[in-house]
């Protein structure tokens, strides 16, 4: 492990004004959001997708690096230039998504635990072969009645370590993402309190692992009322119960926190991180790591068209440099509406 280098890279991908794209929806996923659209999921889709939010114009303005999907990782541009080559030229760093999705947990009712360490360390060595310079492995953790369960936050705490420290051993920086869930109609505080929780149960697990905090990255969930609550809490509110939540549990050693949108729509997600940076100095960056959140207006703008390529790619630089202005609070409703 050279720590140097993964600090380095972990900073770069918390630069200022830039956070993260999260392209690396499954194939199950991606086929459904290109349902939405009417576009059939073929390889040859899926690449010219990708490859229009990859060759937007100056991504790297407000765009860090993009974490990709195994297939894409492999994937090139019509043309015949690798996406992580596009990267690179483009001064934006390539990752992947290692885990293997979420499964049922034996013994645990309507939890699930994430798998995927099984030869993880080979197919590290690979990714790292292929370009990749940091990944990311998803825990999901539900809010119901009785759950979650203390058996399922400490499993996925145990998987997020055990891969974070392989990432580290083959100089790959890891995110870390445990994900509450939205789904539900939990008050902002049990989110709260289940988030709390989680965090605390994480970055214990982390240090009994040995993982290099400098040389990682936070993904969590905002601290934010579930969709069927009757009485959502405000983006102040929100805001404020997320920072204080973070400053609880997680270590100033950790160099930034990169949002996941989790259901939130391109607006609101905006909103909420602009306004938890306007409550600065804080102990780590803020930023973000969104897909839908980055994605949606440009796929629904690009509709499978070629001839929309370019409008869809304005639109999305419209949503990475809204964002860039979130990571220091300076983002307005007034910037919404202009598109150029």
């Amino acid at each position: 492990m050279n720590a140097q280098t993964l600090q380095s890279i972990a900073k770069a991908l918390v630069a200022k004004d830039k956070g993260i794209l999260a392209a690396d929806e499954s194939f199950p996923t991606i086929a459904k959001r290109f349902k939405s659209i009417a576009v059939e999921s073929s390889e040859t889709m899926r690449r010219d997708y990708r490859s229009m939010l990859f060759t937007t114009p100056n991504m790297s303005d407000y765009i860090s690096g993009v974490i990709l999907f195994d297939e894409t990782l492999r994937q090139s541009t019509a043309g015949g230039k690798a996406f992580t080559q596009v990267m690179h030229e483009n001064g934006v760093i390539p990752g992947i998504k290692v885990d293997g999705g979420a499964k049922p947990m034996a013994g645990c009712k309507a939890e699930t635990v994430t798998e995927g360490l099984d030869g993880l360390r080979e197919r590290l060595a690979e990714y790292h072969s292929l370009g990749a310079r940091f990944a990311k492995w998803r825990a999901v953790i539900s809010i119901g009645d009785g759950i979650p369960s203390d058996a399922c936050i400490d499993a996925n705490a145990h998987a997020l370590a055990r891969y974070a420290a392989l990432c580290q051993e083959a100089n790959i920086v890891p995110i870390v993402e445990p994900e509450v869930l939205m789904d539900g109609d939990h008050t902002l505080a049990r989110c709260d309190e289940v988030t709390t929780r989680t965090l605390d149960c994480v970055f214990a697990t982390l240090k009994r692992h040995h993982v290099l905090l400098e040389g990682m990255l936070l993904k969590p969930n905002m601290v934010i009322s579930g969709k069927s609550c009757p009485n959502r809490a405000d983006i102040q509110a929100v805001a404020e119960a997320t920072v204080n939540c973070l400053k609880r549990t997680v270590p100033a050693a950790v160099p930034g926190i990169v949002f996941l949108s989790g259901g939130q729509s391109a607006e609101e997600a905006t909103a909420h991180l602009s306004a938890m940076n306007e409550m600065g100095p804080l102990p780590w960056e803020v930023s973000f790591s969104y897909g839908r959140a980055l994605q949606d207006p440009a796929l629904r703008a690009w509709s499978g068209q070629g001839a929309n390529v370019e409008h869809a790619q304005k639109i999305f630089y419209h949503r990475a440099r809204c964002n860039g202005a979130a990571r220091s609070g300076t983002h307005t409703a007034a910037m919404e509406q202009v598109i150029s």
